[in-house]
């Protein structure tokens, strides 16, 4: 009988601690916002919703971090859409609150919000990755390859999340309720399966991982937030007068739009020339 593998017990409490930690500061906004004795009931409600969350957490973290040091990366996957479905559950009513609220302009308290969820998401993702942990990549090229991979991963979460906080930083003139609904809903889909998509591909590799092999993400990405985020951008210019687009996202699209297309183009010439 197979053993089995040894739990990274330093892996499960960060990502136990990034995780509740991030959850928490999300239940500060949904208390802060709420009004006199609907406070109380809010604080009890994230208070025991986090509790429940937690019992979950402790047993998927422990399967995570004896997964780690392995080429499986399917609790990680699991581990992931279990916190960004409850993470964007408390951000959406965080953000309704913000729109509910339109003479609230605390700036600083939805800059911080933003910065929250840019540091937290990607940082999660870096702990389930692991690439310090992958001791079967042992040559130092194919590592750096595999981080160089997984910076695109972080840089289209970055740029889904600065569409999403569109939404709740103020705004000279508040986008159609369909349109929100539709770019809220659509960021939040994209943060669910774009990264679960890279740690399949990491973990169908498996040992023999193959860094420049892996473009079902890259395909997949430059249909989904390259080009697609262009349009949502271009369109809020246009027909909204959206004074918040950010011209250096879409440029970095349009960059990565060319870059992506050549990678393609040269790992198709080179699966021609490869000898059968």
């Amino acid at each position: 009988m197979v053993p089995p593998p040894p739990v990274s017990k330093p892996h499960v409490c960060l990502s136990t601690v990034l995780i509740m930690t991030s959850l928490v500061l999300m239940d500060a906004y949904l208390v802060e916002q709420s009004q006199g004795s609907r406070k109380l009931g809010i604080c009890v409600m994230v208070a025991v919703g986090d509790v429940c969350f937690l019992l979950v957490l402790r047993y998927v973290a422990i399967w995570v971090g004896a997964e780690v040091k392995t080429a499986k990366r399917g609790y990680a996957m699991i581990l992931w859409f279990l916190y960004v479905f409850v993470l964007e559950i408390k951000v959406y009513f965080v953000y309704q609150n913000y729109k509910a609220d339109r003479k609230s302009l605390d700036l600083i308290a939805r800059k911080a919000l933003t910065l929250l969820l840019s540091i937290c998401i990607p940082a999660l993702y870096v702990l389930l990755v692991a690439t310090e942990h992958m001791e079967y990549v042992r040559t130092f090229k194919k590592k750096e390859d595999l981080r160089n991979r997984l910076f695109w991963v972080i840089v289209d979460m970055l740029d889904v999340l600065d569409i999403q906080a569109n939404l709740w930083e103020p705004q000279k003139k508040g986008l159609p309720l369909w349109a929100e609904g539709i770019m809220f809903f659509y960021c939040y889909i994209l943060l669910l399966v774009l990264p679960c998509v890279s740690l399949c591909e990491i973990s169908m590799q498996g040992i023999g991982i193959m860094p420049h092999r892996m473009m079902l993400y890259p395909m997949l990405s430059m249909l989904t937030v390259n080009i697609t985020t262009i349009f949502i951008r271009g369109s809020n210019m246009v027909f909204f007068r959206d004074a918040r687009v950010s011209s250096i996202f879409m440029g970095k699209n349009m960059l990565a739009i060319g870059l992506k297309v050549c990678t393609f183009v040269q790992y198709q010439r080179h699966q021609h020339h490869v000898p059968l």
